[in-house]
């Protein structure tokens, strides 16, 4: 199997590995984080994972992305009635899944039926063997990064649809909206990176908020005693720094959507108007939804 189609799925399956299959030890409710003008930037979701708040970056023109608008996360499976409760307060109206069919089978989530949220996903397969090849006993640091910079490279078209829907579900005025995949840092920083773009901001901010998944991302793993899955008990043996580099983020990864894109004749723009289906007058309308 080549790496380029291997890669067009080792994402989730990597993430697969940390999906929280042991209900006995959820999620933990992370600590709130705010920015130094007071805004919360992580927020406290019992039961969640990485989700945040993607306001308050600037503009070239001297715009901010509004707060409270759109957030990023990782799975919301494990999201407690308490999370949900907080949920409900920030008014999410929309929540764009990227995640495969296998990833919401083994870890749905299911919002209460009084917020009305319409959820968005679309059905596609990670095949084990892709996984396996990952997984094969002389894979390195150095190799683990090739394969994820190779999957991001894919990532903007492979996922276009999906990316091309939440845009719309913006543009449309269905926010507050959640988007998000299993860990929230690979699919969704991709994601992350493309609105911050379209809407002005430097790629050196949207690589900033990228690389915040280092700090906010928190892998679960099993706790002494329980049953570990075939692929996680796989998982855990692979040497310290390769699960690093598959279950961090790193600048090189990012780079690697963004030179595919740029690379292609027509670069960004033809990336916007033609895989993401934006006109110039819904870029505008886009930039008057999420800009203050």
């Amino acid at each position: 199997m080549k790496i380029s189609k291997m890669m067009a799925h080792v994402c989730a399956l990597a993430l697969l590995a940390a999906v929280p299959a042991f209900a006995a030890h959820a999620f933990e409710a992370p600590q709130a984080v705010t920015t130094a003008d007071g805004h919360i930037r992580v927020l406290a979701v019992a039961g969640g994972n990485n989700f945040r708040d993607i306001g308050g970056y600037a503009t070239a023109d001297g715009h901010h992305v509004k707060w409270g608008t759109l957030y990023r996360s990782a799975s919301l499976g494990q999201v407690t009635p308490e999370g949900f409760a907080y949920l409900k307060s920030l008014g999410i109206k929309t929540e764009i899944d990227f995640r495969s069919t296998d990833e919401r089978q083994t870890d749905p989530n299911i919002w209460p039926a009084d917020m009305g949220v319409t959820t968005y996903a679309e059905d596609y397969s990670n095949p084990s063997s892709a996984f396996a090849a990952l997984m094969s006993p002389d894979v390195t640091a150095d190799k683990a990064r090739t394969m994820m910079s190779s999957f991001y490279a894919q990532a903007p078209f492979q996922f276009a649809s999906q990316y091309k829907r939440m845009f719309r579900q913006i543009i449309d005025g269905n926010t507050p909206l959640v988007y998000h995949c299993t860990a929230g840092k690979d699919r969704t920083g991709v994601a992350t990176a493309l609105i911050l773009t379209v809407l002005g901001v430097s790629r050196e901010t949207a690589t900033e908020d990228y690389l915040l998944s280092n700090q906010y991302y928190k892998p679960v793993m099993p706790q002494p005693g329980s049953q570990a899955s075939a692929q996680m008990a796989f998982f855990m043996k692979l040497p310290p720094d390769v699960v690093k580099a598959m279950m961090g983020v790193d600048a090189q990864y990012l780079n690697s959507a963004f030179n595919a894109i740029d690379q292609r004749e027509g670069g960004m723009a033809r990336y916007v108007h033609e895989d993401l289906g934006l006109t110039d007058a819904d870029v505008a309308l886009l930039k008057r939804r999420l800009l203050d």
